[in-house]
């Protein structure tokens, strides 16, 4: 069984990449939070195929449909969503989604529908004698499932499965607004040899140094320049050159690989635990396990490795941490400094260059790729991915802290 999160808050998914739709179900939402289909179909924008000329060229639109989890006394504005319909042996089913509600504390369920499916591109995959794509998931996944795997597009392995993630993330993320203020952010900091001058982490070190407060009118301005650059960078001098890179490495018909690094600003304080719970623990894992991640860094990750201790502790006033070398995270918990990961993605599976490999009966063959529509860099998609699962771990962190307060006034019924 996969679940993202939990075991308080978590996310179940299901889907493949080319079939009728990814379904999703978010377990453990707190009763009252105030939801809209609007507010989760942004953040599915950003991650939507075709949203970003450097991607893949599958384009799909990814329209959210809600279906239970919320409710509202006006029924009209509750069902006010998507008109479903489904025709089953010959008898035509009509319904309509929900577009705005209150969290009912039950599992919230939705369903996006997919349709830019070609999945003759895939034939060359199938079967015993089907190719094995260097670096893919083709042959474990082949003799994990003892020949019955769906080979179009990925099936589950496909990047559209965190299509899930995203529906999940929003609303914890939307919660951890509310009610702290927490706002999550990801710049792309580096693209084949090319590294951005400008960070998120160093960007909001300076403020925090200067004794500024981080306003949601400073983290607007940081979001309206990451989603105007060429790639979604802080740096718009880099993010100009790297895209020109992503071109030319589609050009030769190349991928090349990526950094991403995200950023929880004005997260609470004393969540996670120390040892086997740790939130650094669910942070590398979660982040670290995304499709095409190779690495996870936290704080200043590995450039501690060649600092003193004088160097890398951070000092402490009555005011709070005066630096954030550990990133926000100490002893698996959360301190109120910005949260700050960053994750490295290697160059994408599928490319049309001729390569060594194998059939998935191990015949050696030299592969090359016939058809297929594939992102050149993946870590260009990866942000508001990996921005949702920090907010899902986060999210599950805060509700395990909290369920360590027990107040006896909440138990009672008369």
């Amino acid at each position: 069984m996969e679940i993202l999160g939990g075991p308080l808050f978590s996310v179940a998914g299901a889907g493949e990449s080319h079939g009728p739709g990814i379904s999703t179900i978010v377990f453990g939402c707190p009763p009252g939070l105030q939801l809209s289909r609007s507010q989760i179909q942004a953040f599915l924008d950003r991650r939507r195929p075709g949203s970003n000329r450097h991607g893949t060229p599958r384009n799909e639109k990814d329209k959210l449909l809600l279906l239970s989890g919320l409710y509202q006394e006006d029924h009209d504005a509750l069902t006010a969503g998507p008109a479903i319909q489904a025709t089953v042996d010959g008898l035509t089913y009509t319904t309509t989604a929900y577009e705005t509600g209150f969290t009912t504390g039950e599992p919230i369920s939705a369903l996006v529908l997919s349709a830019s499916t070609k999945s003759r591109h895939y034939d060359q995959f199938a079967g015993p004698t089907g190719a094995v794509r260097p670096g893919h998931t083709d042959l474990v996944k082949y003799h994990k499932a003892r020949g019955h795997v769906d080979i179009r597009g990925g099936g589950r392995s496909s990047y559209r499965s965190t299509i899930s993630d995203v529906i999940g993330g929003s609303i914890a993320r939307i919660f951890l607004q509310e009610t702290f203020g927490t706002v999550i952010l990801s710049s792309i900091s580096q693209v084949g040899s090319l590294k951005a001058q400008r960070s998120l982490n160093d960007h909001f070190a300076e403020l925090l140094r200067d004794g500024s407060t981080i306003t949601l009118a400073h983290i607007e301005t940081i979001q309206q320049q990451l989603e105007t650059a060429e790639i979604h960078s802080l740096d718009a001098q880099f993010a100009t050159a790297a895209g020109d890179l992503i071109k030319q490495t589609r050009i030769d018909g190349d991928s090349i690989g990526a950094a991403v690094e995200v950023v929880a600003v004005n997260a609470p304080a004393l969540a996670g635990d120390p040892l086997y719970n740790s939130l650094k623990l669910r942070l590398m894992g979660s982040l670290g396990g995304l499709h095409a991640a190779q690495s996870c860094e936290i704080g200043d990750g590995f450039q501690v490795i060649s600092q003193r201790g004088s160097e890398n502790n951070d000092p402490i006033r009555r005011s709070g941490y005066q630096s954030n070398s550990h990133g926000g995270v100490l002893g698996g918990v959360t301190t109120g400094m910005p949260l700050v990961c960053r994750v490295g993605f290697k160059p994408t599976s599928t490319i049309n260059k001729s390569q060594q490999s194998v059939q998935k009966n191990l015949e050696e063959i030299d592969f090359l790729l016939e058809k297929g529509r594939h992102d050149p860099c993946v870590g260009v998609r990866a942000g508001v991915t990996l921005e949702s699962r920090l907010a899902i771990e986060l999210m599950n962190a805060v509700l395990m802290h909290q369920a360590r307060a027990v107040d006896p006034d909440q138990f009672k019924l008369f």
